[in-house]
């Protein structure tokens, strides 16, 4: 039921409201959708959770002028919904945030090594997901820091900023020569975007085809 997840004595919101405005970077917590009780109901866990919180009280977080989106119950400018992005696509793992640059976040429910609710990353120059050693929670914090100027070092190119101000939260940039071979580069890789499925759904193929010895 629906009031069982809606926690009101310790709603996770509030923590999250005064992180925003402590913020180390530009941060923006967008409103949520009409659709977030189903949202809710979808991810059946209570609004006491910060991920609870994020899909429930809000549409998404954009971080960074869009750099990094945090997924929540949708809105104009980050138009996917948790719960609907996850559908089709979560086998042991659930998708929480993605990048501009192509990367995506994922909480571990299985799929990804043994230590469940810990997030990894797929970052565009790797094949392979990369446990960060963090819960939602932690990342969450982190991701309103400095650190992820470091985190993305190897990763932005010269217009990085102006460039992920105006792409559309359901967009990312696509590169070729891809940033995992010998010959890709943010730099020296021809740039331009397509849909964050289309980038996620490829991504998967490739992995899936080179597993199995398809060429």
């Amino acid at each position: 039921m629906l009031h069982e997840l809606i926690n009101k004595k310790e709603p996770a919101i509030r923590m999250i409201r005064e992180w925003v405005d402590s913020a180390e970077v530009a941060c923006d917590l967008i409103p949520p959708s009409c659709d977030r009780d189903d949202v809710l109901l979808s991810l059946q866990i209570t609004t006491r959770s910060p991920l609870g919180a994020v899909a429930y009280e809000t549409g998404g977080i954009i971080i960074q002028n869009g750099w990094l989106r945090i997924l929540g119950s949708g809105h104009p400018r980050l138009p996917r919904r948790i719960d609907q992005w996850n559908a089709g696509r979560s086998d042991g793992l659930y998708l929480v945030a993605d990048d501009a640059a192509g990367g995506f976040f994922a909480l571990n429910g299985g799929a990804l090594g043994t230590n469940r609710g810990q997030v990894y990353y797929w970052a565009p120059d790797d094949l392979d997901w990369i446990d960060l050693e963090m819960g939602y929670t932690e990342f969450l914090q982190f991701c309103l820091t400095e650190r992820t100027n470091d985190f993305y070092e190897d990763l932005c190119w010269p217009s990085w900023e102006s460039d992920s101000a105006t792409l559309p939260g359901d967009r990312c940039y696509s590169f070729y020569p891809f940033l995992w071979t010998k010959e890709g580069s943010v730099t020296g890789s021809h740039r331009s975007t397509i849909p964050v499925s289309e980038a996620y759904d490829l991504k998967v193929g490739i992995v899936r085809q080179l597993s199995s010895g398809v060429a």
